[in-house]
């Protein structure tokens, strides 16, 4: 039930608390940077880490004017631990005074000088109820209070009743005016966390074990996006010290997307987690990415397939040794013959090692049977002997000769200029059409000025771990990981080869050649194959009207998924308008102006031909735009959008242009539908459709929310 804001009583105490918090948030604060590490460290070394440490811990405790310390406050009957789980209640009632042990709920501790908790880390076992308890499953809650603010103002709150006398028959989020009031606010800026209004089935996600690889199945507008992100904090609040040691890294489709979910780690108090792109990750200092190649070429290069080519492509340089091997030390010369030799390198060819670690143990191998050789002359020869046997000058030449070194950049280079080169390694692998079409136009000379595109640079990276380990990350986020191709995927699993992933995606809006098919397959291509997958079907920013309008194109584009609901409404935020082809930019710019009247954002999302003629339509009429990954301002609120960035991205208002040109700008009906889904389902609160060409596959319905 809400609480009015000119209540004094209730609201004045909960004011109170939270000043004396941001008191006591500062304290904290003027501690760290207090500390005088002058006389505790032995060296500069330790001194410059340990202030690094205390730099960052004093950059956490901010206090952030846009992020409340407290959102939610939880009474208990029973007498819980803040920082274990809680204690159920006893059979009885509070006692007659009515006192209960109450904690407040926030995005990060704060305690107060005697180290009591003011506010509660939202991700600490005592908190879990505040998104998990109802009334039929209390967990031990009394009283569930929200709380409402007004420009960083606590202004109202809201209390839910779940055990005891007067408990609340109806409770959650679909009882609650505070969170729906929340999850509807306007966006301006990036992305922000949704810590304050984490649903049941999110939260189940985000608190996960660590040790298993969780895929997120997510409709649009569900949340998944958050769900990683508040997965990570809560990650690394649980296993502080062990993904501190391993790391964490968050992966996204683009630049724009990164720099739209940048700010909501930080604001839950996490500054140290990484972020990158699939290209970022396979960024190899000896090549620059220069071309693009076909759509065909493309899809066979993050075909599976090519990770065979690549591990025989590396061993073949590899010979039987056909000599002996002679060492020479002092006056005696052991001899290993050609027949040992050869059953050395086959050994190593059939182990499942890499190249270069093969490479190594091939003349410590060498230099174990010259020691047999010694031990049975009657030497006793020790490690240090076998050593400088393995660095004789006659090993390295035997090494050099039958295992010689390979460069990634190089080897990759040869494969897709050196047509024989190529056929030899994709032989009963790739068919002669599918090895013309990987191969470059013209064969390259240079590792520096070879026409390297995108999916070349993932063949240089499998190439580089078929000869050297990739490090292994503890745990990796995986956003949009419907658009990533087999040896894509296989990139990122190497970096969490020994750690654990989330993967978020939507098959439905998969808009590349080689989009996922199944998330089984994607599992397995990562390396994590049997991984839970989850799906999310319920929305929460998404209008109703217009998931059920985008909804429509499932049955073409993704037959297998549940269509999502939405439990929001937006009556009157949906509109399909139908101009004359010589009147669509006048009016598309006429809708803009209507949204920016509104409060929050707008992103206008066109065709990728159609931008730049709209851009200077927006212009002329006075409506300067910003390019994705701009950040908005209250001053700034309109976003140009080329329909191929728009995955991940969400405006309160959508202005959507011409969607048969959205559909045609892509290589194939199905790709241009899927494309068209997800700029539909960029819109937070309206959604203005206008065309003149007639609308394509289901969505030429008539519906009662058009107008012609």
């Amino acid at each position: 039930m809400p609480g009015p804001p000119g209540e004094p009583g209730p609201l004045d105490a909960e004011r109170a608390h939270l000043a004396a918090s941001r008191t006591a948030l500062r304290a904290m604060r003027a501690d760290a940077e207090a500390l005088d590490i002058g006389d505790v460290t032995a060296n500069w070394v330790n001194a410059a880490v340990l202030q690094s440490e205390i730099d960052l811990r004093v950059k956490s405790l901010a206090d952030l004017a846009h992020a409340p310390l407290f959102f939610g406050r939880l009474d208990f009957d029973g007498f819980p631990d803040p920082y274990g789980a809680p204690v159920p209640a006893a059979d009885t009632a509070p006692d007659d005074t009515g006192e209960r042990h109450t904690f407040y709920i926030g995005r990060r501790h704060v305690h107060d000088h005697d180290g009591d908790p003011m506010v509660i880390d939202w991700r600490a076992p005592v908190s879990q109820p505040f998104y998990r308890a109802s009334g039929k499953d209390p967990q031990g809650v009394a009283l569930r209070r929200r709380f409402g603010y007004t420009a960083g103002e606590l202004t109202a709150y809201e209390d839910e009743r779940l055990s005891g006398p007067g408990a609340d028959a109806a409770s959650g989020p679909a009882a609650s005016t505070l969170l729906q009031r929340e999850i509807e606010r306007p966006r301006v800026g990036p992305m922000r966390d949704i810590v304050a209004t984490i649903q049941p089935e999110q939260d189940t996600l985000v608190r996960a074990s660590v040790d298993g690889t969780v895929c997120v199945q997510g409709a649009p507008g569900t949340g998944k996006t958050a769900v990683g992100l508040h997965r990570v904090a809560y990650l690394l609040y649980t296993h502080r010290e062990r993904l501190a040691r391993t790391g964490t890294l968050v992966v996204g489709p683009n630049r724009s997307f990164l720099h739209y979910i940048e700010q909501v780690l930080p604001a839950l108090g996490e500054l140290d987690v990484k972020q990158a792109t699939v290209d970022d990750l396979v960024r190899h200092p000896q090549i620059t990415v220069r071309s693009r190649d076909s759509a065909e070429a493309a899809g066979l290069k993050g075909d599976a397939r090519m990770a065979r080519v690549l591990r025989r492509a590396v061993r073949s340089g590899v010979t039987v040794p056909t000599e002996p091997c002679v060492v020479v030390r002092g006056s005696r010369r052991w001899r290993v013959p050609a027949y040992e030799l050869e059953e050395i390198v086959r050994e190593l060819l059939d182990r499942d090692m890499r190249y270069g670690a093969a490479r190594d143990a091939l003349p410590q191998r060498v230099a174990h049977h010259v020691l047999v050789r010694m031990e049975q002359a009657g030497e006793a020869p020790d490690d240090r002997v076998q050593d400088a046997v393995a660095r004789n000058a006659a090993v390295k030449a035997l090494v050099k000769t039958v295992w010689p070194q390979v460069d990634p950049a190089k080897l990759v280079l040869r494969l897709l200029s050196d047509a024989d080169f190529l056929a030899a390694q994709a032989d009963g692998v790739l068919t002669p059409e599918e090895q013309r079409a990987v191969l470059w136009p013209k064969p390259a000379r240079s590792v520096r000025t070879a026409p390297w595109s995108a999916a070349d640079a993932v063949l240089v990276d499998e190439a580089a771990d078929l000869i050297a380990r990739t490090p292994s990350l503890g745990h990796v986020v995986l956003d949009e990981a419907q658009d990533l191709s087999p040896m894509q995927y296989r990139a990122v699993g190497r970096r969490c080869s020994t750690g654990s992933a989330t993967v978020l995606g939507d098959i439905a809006q998969g808009t590349t050649p080689w989009a996922t098919a199944s998330w089984a397959e994607a599992l397995t291509h990562l390396g994590k194959p049997g991984s839970v997958v989850e799906e999310l079907t319920q929305g929460f920013r998404v209008p109703r009207d217009v998931i059920a309008f985008a909804s429509r194109l499932l049955p073409e584009i993704a037959p297998d998924l549940t269509e999502a609901t939405s439990v929001r409404e937006s009556p009157g935020d949906f509109a399909v308008l139908r101009h004359a082809p010589d009147a669509l930019t006048d009016a598309v710019v006429e809708a803009c102006r209507a949204a920016l009247r509104r409060e929050g954002s707008v992103g206008l999302i066109a065709a990728d031909a159609r931008t730049e003629e709209l851009g200077a339509a927006l212009r002329e009429a006075g409506l300067t735009p910003l390019g994705p990954g701009e950040e908005t301002t209250a001053d700034s609120r309109l976003t140009l959008v080329p329909a191929t960035l728009a995955k991940g991205l969400e405006y309160d208002h959508v202005v959507l242009d011409e969607p048969r040109a959205i559909v045609d700008g892509e290589p194939d009906a199905r790709t241009g539908l899927r494309r068209l889904y997800v700029a539909l389902t960029r819109a937070v609160s309206g959604l203005t459709v206008l065309h003149a060409a007639p609308l394509p596959g289901a969505l030429a319905a008539p519906s009662p929310a058009w107008e012609d």
